[in-house]
């Protein structure tokens, strides 16, 4: 067993010097490293991981005597590399080591970037993608030959999405070129670490990858607020609790603010301003912001120079701050692991609590943080497990295998399969992924653009032309975010009225970055929050949106794409579980546990084990709304799925709108009397067999099906983002997918792209297989109630059905006046 006084005397020296001592955890995974294992490593947030991780390459590099890159970094974000060089290089110029410690990343000059190939530090921190940049480079081996370790960092971030594809990818590799190579992987939340284990054992089959586990600490303290306020009934801006919260953040030292998606960022950073009497230092941070900025406010909050951040998942995993007191969770977490992860980001001391308060947006979301504060308090983790490797990031690695020089189809397939998502791969796969790079595949192979590859008379394949290695290096990289354009401030007053020459705003600040689509929804003059500021959109040139400082009562709230997380299905079990126990509605706010009683009194509640089902007259219309509890992506599919089924029968279904609770489907046909005379059959309608012809029917209509495509296709370098001095508009890139969409689904609809664009629309866009367990779980347990009126437990997706965009605070208030009339309509009062 290795012990303190097992370090080298300048180490231990450096520990003694401030009161420290190694813990337990840091020190195993010291041992298992000099016993030739790799290891993954499961502790909390503020457990000293990152010095752990890093131990074992301080040990070796003590002496001075090594030459060449020993230890490679690989974090999840460009802001922790960052972070982390600055906090190992205080250690190393303590101790008076000789290491080099450097950053790769995005932000890295060029120049810097050249050196580093030829000319390592010992100690490289990174990411995925210039992982993937660097062993595409010829002379990959130099550089990586001397390397011993690689040090993965907040390993659950990355394995389940096509990121971790493109670095177990890279690991496969790094394990040919480096032989003696040895993994350390870090993760705090982790639901099932043996198969985090397997993920980075598989480069090296034949060597023990030990599962190491820090035990103690002080557990966290997650507690609901209980507001003085009316709860809504639905939304997610949380505007009521903003006086609470201003109060809260006066009140602690330093608080970081946690909301789901970047237009609640934007829109409680605003309400936070407008009643900041005391002027406190209160900063946004996002991923649309500029990197200017967000470095800005990094640095800030290391200083201490900051009351409080409201945040996206870009602070997640976020920076060693040992002086945040407090994290609020603005809405409902979503999962237990992200809580467990947000949590973290307080306190950073092992020995005393993570505090965290959770601020539900509307009632339903009160039963949601009930559910994790449970799942919290017993220590679940419900992050998603690793996903099989997608053929898209598979076509990119090749073509990148094929950039640092000829391979043989053998031996790439050979060392392909050591890459975890990738080690049940088909070879005659293998080899359709590799035609595909090398001809684009039978439907465009009389295409000489799509020509990359060409083999040898030894059988060798290497790249066409040297522009392919360029164009590949331009476009590397799995993140597909919608069409962006900068935003840029105008720079004066004489500008913007056109009275000078040059382009409008011409050398005007950039405040960031937003989707390109919304910006089809302006015209000159209207007002929007960005990067927490007021601005007039002036016009467009090129790929900028320019707009001006401004002054609006009511501006837009920008709605980005994406960055909406999925109800865990362990969070909505547990939800089922609340809403079934009324013996434990005491728990609840007496809003929440009253409206509950109000739906069992006039209609039934929802049980855990089964579906329930109200049809209802309203107007006009009728109405059927159901409560799977399954998150807002298995929702909408069903109710595609659903109103295919219902206009099939005859009952002219007219819309439907999900939220992450519940799904409401109306039309004219009268669906109570349907149901009660057997000619709609709910377990005919809700049968598994939707997910057969009907997806596929839907599927083949839908324009979901092109935009998922277009992101296989840039991934796999079919369609190119950027070429040298030239960045394609939105515009452009959907025009040239949908086009070669058309081709290959006419033409060889089972080419390589079609398939991993029905597995990502399955996995990632539609939630198939949630929707598939859910309607397996209710076969046979539908509980139908016909009613007169609305239910009381209808009224938040109510509100959701043709509502109007009101912006601003009007949009509150109008939205309770809604859910009060509702509400009164439910029990008959008039």
């Amino acid at each position: 067993m290795t012990t303190p006084e097992t370090l080298p005397p300048i180490i231990r020296s450096w520990f003694a010097a401030r009161g420290w001592t190694p813990r337990r955890h840091q020190l195993d995974v010291l041992a298992s490293y000099q016993s030739g294992a790799s290891q993954l490593l499961i502790a909390p947030t503020g457990a000293g991981k990152t010095l752990a991780g890093f131990l074992p390459t301080l040990a070796d590099l003590v002496d001075g005597q090594f030459d060449g890159l020993h230890t490679l970094y690989i974090s999840p974000l460009k802001a922790l590399a960052v972070d982390v060089q600055r906090n190992l290089s205080t250690p190393i110029a303590e101790m008076g080591l000789p290491i080099r410690v450097e950053a790769r990343t995005g932000d890295t000059s060029a120049a810097k970037r050249a050196r580093q190939r030829l000319k390592p530090p010992q100690i490289l921190l990174t990411t995925p993608e210039q992982l993937a940049l660097l062993i595409s480079h010829p002379h990959a081996e130099l550089m990586f030959g001397s390397l011993r370790r690689v040090v993965l960092d907040e390993l659950h971030a990355l394995v389940t999405n096509k990121r971790g594809d493109l670095l177990a990818l890279g690991l496969a590799r790094l394990a040919r070129l480096a032989p003696d190579l040895r993994i350390t992987a870090l993760s705090a939340t982790v639901a099932r670490p043996d198969l985090l284990r397997d993920w980075i054992a598989q480069p090296h089959l034949d060597r023990p990858t030990e599962l190491l586990r820090m035990v103690g600490g002080a557990p966290p303290e997650l507690s609901i607020l209980h507001t003085r306020e009316r709860l809504p009934w639905a939304g997610h801006s949380a505007a009521y609790a903003r006086p609470e919260l201003y109060d809260i953040i006066r009140q602690h030292k330093t608080t970081l603010l946690f909301v789901n998606t970047r237009s609640q960022a934007e829109m409680l950073f605003q309400g936070l301003w407008d009643i900041n009497e005391d002027m406190l230092p209160i900063a946004l941070h996002h991923g649309s912001l500029s990197v200017e900025q967000r470095r800005k406010v990094e640095a800030a909050m290391a200083a201490g120079k900051l009351k409080a951040v409201v945040c996206t998942s870009t602070l997640d995993l976020g920076i060693d701050w040992g002086d945040v007191d407090l994290v609020v969770q603005v809405g409902a977490p979503k999962g237990s692991s992200r809580m467990l992860q947000r949590i973290g980001r307080a306190n950073h001391r092992l020995d005393d609590p993570s505090k965290a308060l959770l601020v539900p947006s509307n009632r339903f979301e009160v039963l949601e943080c009930e559910a994790a504060v449970e799942a919290v308090a017993e220590g679940h983790q419900d992050s998603e497990d690793p996903q099989p490797g997608g053929y898209d990031v598979l076509a990119q690695h090749v073509l990148g295998m094929a950039c640092s020089g000829p391979f043989h189809a053998d031996d790439l397939y050979e060392e392909i399969v050591r890459a975890w998502p990738y080690r049940d791969l088909p070879r005659p796969q293998f080899d359709r992924v590799l035609d595909f790079v090398a001809t684009g595949g039978y439907a465009l192979r009389a295409y000489e653009r799509y020509a990359r590859l060409r083999q040898t008379s030894d059988g060798a394949w290497r790249i066409a032309h040297p522009s392919v290695a360029q164009q590949y290096r331009l476009n590397i990289g799995t993140i597909i975010e919608e069409p962006m354009v900068r935003v840029r401030l105008v720079r004066s007053k004489a500008q913007k009225q056109g009275r000078t020459t040059g382009p409008i705003g011409a050398g005007g600040r950039v405040l960031g970055e937003m989707e390109e689509y919304f910006f089809g929804t302006l015209t000159p003059g209207d007002t929007f929050i960005f990067g927490g500021e007021i601005v007039a959109f002036e016009g467009m040139k090129d790929n900028e949106a320019f707009v001006s400082r401004a002054f609006a009562k009511d501006p837009k709230i920008p709605s980005y794409m994406g960055g909406k997380f999925p109800l865990s299905t362990y969070l909505a079990e547990r939800v089922r579980r609340i809403i079934d126990s009324p013996a434990a509605w005491h728990l609840l706010p007496d809003q929440v546990s009253d409206w509950l009683r109000l739906q069992r009194d006039f209609s039934v509640l929802p049980r855990r084990d089964s579906l329930l089902v109200e049809t209802f007259p309203r107007g006009t219309q009728n109405y059927l709304v159901c409560y799977p509890f399954e998150g807002r992506l298995a929702h909408q599919t069903l109710g595609m799925l659903l109103t295919r089924r219902l206009e099939r029968m005859r009952a002219r279904p007219l819309g439907f709108v999900a939220s992450e609770y519940a799904l409401a489907i109306w039309g004219l046909g009268d669906l109570s009397a349907l149901i009660r005379t057997g000619r709609l059959s709910l377990d005919e309608l809700f049968s598994e067999d939707m997910l057969g012809d009907d997806l596929e029917a839907w599927l083949d209509e839908s324009a979901l099906m092109k935009r998922t495509f277009r992101n296989c296709a840039i991934i796999a370098g079919l369609i190119e983002r950027r070429h040298p001095g030239k960045e394609k508009t939105g515009r452009q890139i959907t025009m040239s997918s949908d086009l070669i969409y058309d081709v290959l689904y006419s033409h060889e609809p089972d080419h390589i792209l079609i398939q991993a664009t029905r597995r990502d629309a399955a996995r990632g866009l539609l939630d198939i297989e949630r929707l598939g367990q859910m309607l397996a779980r209710i076969r046979s347990h539908i509980v139908h109630k016909p009613l007169l009126q609305i239910s009381p437990l209808a009224v938040p997706v109510m509100l959701d059905i043709g509502k109007e965009p009101i912006f601003g605070e009007g949009r509150e208030s109008a939205m309770a006046d809604a859910a009060e009339e509702l509400l009164r309509e439910a029990i008959g009062e008039q």
